[in-house]
């Protein structure tokens, strides 16, 4: 009988929001396989521009902390700083789109309001809906 395959672990890390060519990329979990671990040191994989470069953190520090920061990295590394577990990504609350929308029609100029407040309320809604499309 053959021994049960060892389970494949991970690290975490968080990969910043960014655009990649007209599309906007959200803010999400990225995670690194587990290759290696010594008493010292624990190795992953961070898939970096397309290539594999085996990378390390200090295992000591991991298992304390939950994270460790690598200050040799570049801010817009994934792995600028590793979990041990999942981190959950805090989410911002959708905006109330018709709120909005009734904001701007009450500052609308027939209605009383001033064309500054009407240009104002009609930038707010338009930026939150073109938000909101993003997030679906």
């Amino acid at each position: 009988m053959s021994a049960a395959p060892a389970p494949i672990e991970y690290l975490y890390g968080i990969e910043a929001g960014h655009e990649f060519g007209n599309d906007w990329i959200p803010t999400r979990v990225i995670r690194f396989r587990i290759t290696k671990k010594t008493p010292r040191r624990v190795y992953y994989l961070p898939r970096e521009f397309g290539r594999l470069q085996e990378r390390f953190v200090d295992r000591a520090v991991l298992e304390r902390d939950g994270e460790v920061w690598r200050k040799s990295a570049g801010w817009w590394e994934p792995d600028i700083r590793v979990y041990l577990n999942e981190p959950v990504l805090e989410t911002a609350a959708a905006p109330d789109l018709g709120a909005l929308k009734a904001a701007m029609a009450a500052a609308h100029p027939d209605r009383g309001g001033t064309d500054e407040e009407f240009i104002a309320a009609r930038r707010r809604y338009e930026q939150a809906r073109a938000r909101a499309g993003t997030q679906q």
